[in-house]
């Protein structure tokens, strides 16, 4: 199995003529993902890529089978269309896009609970299973099918890591971003639940870094519920306090938001903490 995403997963595409949008939907075709159509709108009755494209969710559903809607939307308008996805009965979201206003990302997610639905992101690469679907921007051929789950919020980490573990020969499950802003819709402890309940995900790796207590959640997590091996790279132990380095959550806020303070618990939880990201292959050959 895998988590998320599959060879089944159908997804629509919001914001498909746009810049990024048009360009990520044909990798993601490329790639083997089922995309069943776009949403833009002022362009239904259009094409792109083979695809039809609609003006509205609501229309699109009129005549096909969607499970999965990725939004490449402008922020001022991501709230609008998370609601318009979750509201129609869409049960994965994923917000590709980068400077979704926090207050937005709230209200996303309250709806989202409230509707049963799951978010990805807002500022995430989006999801990997790789031989089976990709929804969002990581780059596939760096992804290798087998054994090893990984959660991240920084995409460019992750992609490192998978790249590292693909070259020597380890395979991954599934590759989830969670987001790099300071409100996430799913966060660690979410991802780590599938993960535990994957017959098909023997290995975890956490890409972590400074800011915000997902580790530290994470961590209290793996001590009482995964069973799996964990192994994590945390980014950022030089990082000064009060200065954003690179994503909106990666700010040291209060001492429980170091990388220091990360590792400490997540190493007396039993993780594998590596201090530069290649050594998570030659730690996880060791075990």
């Amino acid at each position: 199995m895998a988590i998320l995403v599959d060879e089944n997963t159908r997804v629509l595409v919001q914001g498909i003529t746009g810049r990024v949008g048009r360009v990520q939907t044909k990798l993601m075709i490329d790639y083997g993902t089922k995309i069943v159509c776009g949403v833009a709108p002022g362009k239904g009755g259009t094409k792109l890529h083979g695809l039809p494209v609609y003006d509205t969710i609501e229309e699109a559903l009129m005549k096909h089978d969607v499970n999965c809607s990725v939004i490449f939307v402008p922020a001022p308008n991501v709230k609008d269309a998370a609601f318009e996805a979750i509201d129609a009965g869409i049960q994965l979201i994923v917000i590709i896009t980068e400077g979704v206003p926090v207050h937005d990302t709230m209200k996303i997610k309250a709806f989202a609970e409230r509707k049963g639905a799951i978010v990805i992101g807002p500022n995430t690469p989006g999801i990997i299973s790789p031989g089976k679907s990709k929804v969002g921007i990581f780059p596939g051929n760096l992804f290798k099918f087998g054994e090893v789950g990984i959660v991240a919020r920084s995409g460019t980490l992750a992609t490192e890591i998978a790249g590292n573990l693909s070259e020597a020969g380890f395979g991954q499950s599934t590759c989830v971003g969670i987001g790099g802003d300071m409100v996430t819709g799913i966060t660690f402890v979410d991802i780590l639940k599938m993960f535990e309940e994957d017959d098909e995900t023997k290995n975890i790796v956490i890409v972590g870094e400074i800011g915000r207590t997902v580790e530290e959640e994470a961590a209290a997590y793996i001590r009482k519920k995964v069973s799996k091996p964990v192994f994590a790279f945390i980014a950022g132990k030089l990082a000064p306090p009060e200065k954003r380095m690179g994503h909106a959550g990666a700010i040291i806020g209060g001492e429980k938001e170091t990388a220091q303070t990360k590792i400490k618990v997540l190493r007396e939880a039993g993780v594998k903490v590596v201090e530069v990201p290649f050594e998570i292959v030659e730690t996880l050959k060791s075990t």
